[in-house]
């Protein structure tokens, strides 16, 4: 029953249905111009077709993305709630079997199969043959009449970077379905409102990326704008260090896929840490990751004992972790953290056409110095003398280790040792 082009019904736009085209076409050209979001989009969408006339139902869209978590997010629009539901599908879901036997991925299937923009429609009062998918017999049990769906692909065979497109169905009760004014009104206001939703897609699909390789807050300031080489400003900022012990010769003892899911699972565990208490992750350095708490004066002790609450509580996931990996019969891994604090230039650095955005500063390598110490002083976690000074009260979980020499730093620092019950 598939159906490769859908006749336009509209002869001239003098008339009513021409104006409610051009209204519409004008609204969604202007709302995506504004930045909507896909969500007020589709929203205003459906609350202009019910003004329009059509007894909507039910209507729905859905877009794929690229995100580590989410293969794509759709919205639901009921009448009886006059409101959108939106929603996030797992990867897992995308590739479901409920999803595969749906109406909208035939329409994704015929896409893929070099069908331009296809479509469907259903009347579902005719007979069981028009109800050739489960969703078309549910809809039919709560009342529905009729069923139009159309796919938009975006870009040349649908571009993940811009969101491969977006698929939408429309479900009414009126007796005898949609007339011809109604599917006239979605085919030529369609394309006009995918555009728009194209554009909201692109820049979320922008942001989540930046967002995910860079880090909140570095993501934000390089989608805000700040891309210029040589822009940097100082920072005061907690910079926390881990490095998993031992890495080189367990990677040589591990098969590749051993390897992946260990640094997944230990890097999860400390970001998950971090993530609660405000830290950012700026970079993941093979098996070590560098992390920042930016901090104001005022602010400076209760970002240390944040970060102190981190470490403490790292130390105590990877124990867990370590527990599930002994009942696997893998060996443990040991994790050891640096905590340091001081004032670091943060900004765009690198050649013309590949930049970093990172931080920089003495206290980037000495933070890293200390890490190495863990493994000769037998301690999980050491913190700087001035992070001991800066952390308060917390300071009683500290113990001096005394004075040690630091690779490229002139003079000797004063080392404290964090007090757990794994020390």
């Amino acid at each position: 029953m598939a159906m490769s082009a859908l006749p336009l019904q509209v002869q001239t736009f003098d008339g009513p249905l021409g104006r409610r085209i051009i209204d519409t076409h004008i609204w969604a050209v202007r709302e995506g111009l504004r930045g909507a979001t896909s969500y007020d989009l589709f929203d205003g969408y459906c609350q202009r077709l019910v003004f329009h006339g059509l007894p909507l139902w039910r209507a729905h869209a859905a877009m794929e993305t690229l995100h580590p978590q989410w293969g794509g997010y759709g919205y639901t629009w009921r009448r009886e709630l006059n409101a959108i539901q939106p929603e996030q599908y797992a990867r897992s879901e995308v590739a479901g079997p409920e999803w595969l036997r749906s109406p909208m991925y035939d329409l994704i299937r015929r896409a893929r199969a070099g069908e331009n923009n296809p479509w469907m429609r259903r009347r579902l009062e005719l007979g069981p043959e028009q109800r050739d998918f489960l969703a078309l017999e549910e809809f039919l049990a709560e009342g529905a009449t009729d069923y139009y769906g159309q796919l938009f692909i975006f870009g040349d065979r649908g571009d993940p970077s811009q969101g491969t497109g977006v698929v939408y169905s429309f479900v009414v009760d009126r007796r005898g379905g949609f007339n011809d004014d109604d599917t006239s009104l979605l085919q030529a206001t369609l394309p006009a409102l995918s555009l728009a939703m194209k554009a909201h897609a692109s820049y979320v699909i922008a942001s989540t990326l930046l967002r995910t390789y860079l880090g909140e807050e570095t993501g934000r300031r390089v989608h805000a704008g700040s891309v210029e080489r040589g822009t940097v400003e100082s920072i005061h900022a907690v910079l926390w260090y881990a490095d998993i012990r031992g890495f080189t010769p367990m990677s040589d003892s591990l098969s590749g896929a051993a390897i992946i899911d260990l640094l997944n699972n230990v890097f999860e565990t400390l970001n998950a840490t971090l993530r609660a208490r405000g830290g950012e992750v700026l970079k993941f350095l093979g098996d070590g990751m560098l992390a920042t708490l930016s901090f104001e004066e005022a602010t400076r002790a209760e970002t240390c004992r944040r970060a102190l609450d981190a470490a403490a509580e790292s130390v105590q996931h990877v124990a867990a972790l370590n527990t599930t990996r002994a009942a696997a019969g893998i060996p443990p891994v040991t994790v050891d953290i640096a905590l340091h604090i001081g004032e670091v230039l943060y900004g765009n650095l690198g050649a013309s056409d590949r930049l970093d955005f990172t931080v920089i500063g003495p206290a980037v390598n000495e933070v890293a110095r200390i890490e190495a110490l863990c493994e000769p002083l037998e301690q999980a976690v050491l913190v700087s003398a001035e992070f001991a000074a800066a952390v308060g009260d917390a300071g009683a979980r500290l113990r001096s280790l005394g004075h040690y020499n630091l690779r490229g730093v002139r003079e000797a620092k004063q080392i404290f040792a964090f007090c757990t019950t794994q020390s």
